[in-house]
């Protein structure tokens, strides 16, 4: 795949291993594309990353080796710096055939090797932490970072060189913000007359909370209706025409469903749904605590129940997450471990009673205008 351009300034984004290293990317890319800079993105080969980026973008994608960076044994760990290396060396030649003026880097185990070698051939980068508690990959990348943007202020004190540190929020797509609810019904084949219950599981989808959302179906069927985001090959196919439930693997957020209005093509037949339009028609949302989940929610001023991921899957972060946005009053909390049946249908239904209450406290926090903070800082390097 050839770099498109030759004399506009240009810039890499990296990011890998989990949506939430990518999604908040494309909001600035596209700030990026429409100040005219030829942008380059490079992740791994067979990451989520890869999927997100080439199916929401036409912007040019490269692919580089790295291992897994991690905080507990495995045999891994002796093999891994070998891969890092080469992906390293592979950054290097990357840089030296793009010529970028800058690198942003969102985090992920991917980034590391670019990071490192865009220092070592003199290219300023800037990375972004979304989280209160900085990934690995990012710590890692500090010294080699121009500036570290982050969406809390009280991650500067968790990293050393506080000079380093802007806070600028987590960058959301503008498209996102202009769903249009009839059109979230009509794709899904629901009523205007019935509340909706969105469900987000993460970017690979959550078999706990799959499981508890499907054993309370019959009686949040009764008032409400479900959309079902449940994750890679985790669809139930038993429920796949049972009224008022639709469940999806995933939905890009690209403006498919906007290419099917101008086409004139019945929303009906379009494969991949608009998320911004999903979004809206949505009363409550059921989520993951990523940093980037709980912002959209926020700017859509979305009613929420936060189900983080525990500690035997990851290193904390959503917990953090979830606990920091319950403690300000934005947020209702399931800890993964407590989680059950009657406590999550329990929960939904005082939600839903108290709901302008709710969206009022919402309304209350205040977002950034993170992509052009972001945009600001990049280009200021």
């Amino acid at each position: 795949m050839e770099v498109k351009g030759h004399k506009q300034k240009c810039i890499i984004f990296t990011g890998g291993g989990s949506s939430g290293h990518v999604v908040p990317n494309l909001a600035i890319i596209e700030k990026f594309k429409f100040e005219n800079w030829n942008v380059v993105y490079v992740g791994s080969r067979n990451g989520i990353e890869r999927d997100i980026i080439i199916k929401e973008t036409d912007i040019s994608y490269f692919s580089i080796v790295s291992g897994k960076l991690r905080r507990y044994f495995s045999w891994q760990n002796f093999i891994d710096p070998f891969k890092i290396i080469y992906g390293i060396i592979q950054g290097c030649l990357l840089c030296c055939k793009i010529r970028p003026d800058v690198v942003f880097s969102k985090g992920g185990f991917v980034s590391f090797p670019l990071v490192i070698a865009a220092w070592l051939n003199g290219i300023p980068v800037i990375a972004h932490e979304s989280d209160i508690t900085p990934g690995l990959a990012n710590k890692l990348s500090f010294p080699f970072v121009k500036k570290i943007c982050t969406t809390f202020t009280e991650t500067a004190a968790k990293l050393k060189n506080n000079t380093k540190v802007v806070v600028t929020g987590t960058p959301i797509r503008k498209g996102l913000l202009a769903g249009n609810a009839a059109n979230g019904l009509k794709v899904c084949q629901f009523s205007e007359h019935k509340k909706v219950i969105l469900i987000i599981g993460g970017g690979l989808g959550s078999e706990s909370i799959n499981k508890v959302i499907r054993a309370i179906l019959p009686r949040l069927l009764v008032s409400f209706q479900i959309i079902h985001i449940c994750g890679k090959n985790k669809l139930d196919n038993s429920l796949e025409n049972l009224s008022g439930y639709k469940q999806f693997e995933y939905i890009y957020t690209k403006n498919f469903a906007k290419e099917a209005r101008q086409s004139e093509q019945s929303l009906n037949d379009v494969k991949h749904i608009e998320l911004a339009d999903i979004m809206a028609c949505a009363s409550i949302v059921i989520s993951r605590a990523g940093a980037n989940s709980i912002y959209e929610l926020l700017a859509l001023r979305k009613p929420h129940i936060l189900i983080p991921l525990p500690l035997k899957g990851s290193r904390g972060d959503q917990i953090s997450n979830a606990k920091y946005f319950s403690e300000h009053g934005l947020s209702e909390v399931f800890f993964e471990e407590e989680l059950s049946s009657d406590a999550l249908y329990d929960k939904i239904v005082w939600i839903n009673a108290h709901e302008e209450e709710i969206i009022k406290r919402l309304k209350t926090f205040k977002m950034m205008d993170s992509v052009q903070l972001i945009y600001d800082i990049i280009t200021s390097v």
